[in-house]
């Protein structure tokens, strides 16, 4: 089992959910979150004086899936995340070690076993 953890704009969070959905990725946990990349924030001009943001809003989404699954999910959140300018966002891959449902007490198969 993996987790899939994906920054994108979020003007792009509706694609991306729907891109996963139509997928069959339905279970997902969302976070409203800052941040800044290569883009290192932006100047915006309020009321004649320049105000400079350099922590950008963004959405950080969270996917657990199983191994053989990870590039699907990746390959959806890329295809809908993308502009092709400077802070469309990151997508990172880790392991998961152990998963357990906490209504059933069951262990989640995680690790191929």
């Amino acid at each position: 089992m993996r987790k899939v953890e994906a920054i994108v704009r979020s003007e792009k969070f509706e694609a991306v959910k729907r891109a996963l959905e139509e997928r069959g990725f339905t279970g997902m946990t969302v976070y409203e979150v800052r941040g800044r990349g290569e883009e290192s924030g932006i100047e915006l001009e309020y009321r004649g004086h320049v105000i400079r943001v350099d922590l950008l809003p963004r959405v950080k989404i969270e996917v657990y899936v199983e191994d053989d699954r990870v590039r699907e999910v990746v390959e959806a959140i890329m295809e809908a995340a993308w502009t092709g300018q400077p802070g469309d966002g990151r997508i990172f891959v880790l392991p998961v070690l152990e998963a357990y449902r906490i209504r059933t007490r069951e262990r989640i198969n995680s690790t191929g076993s």
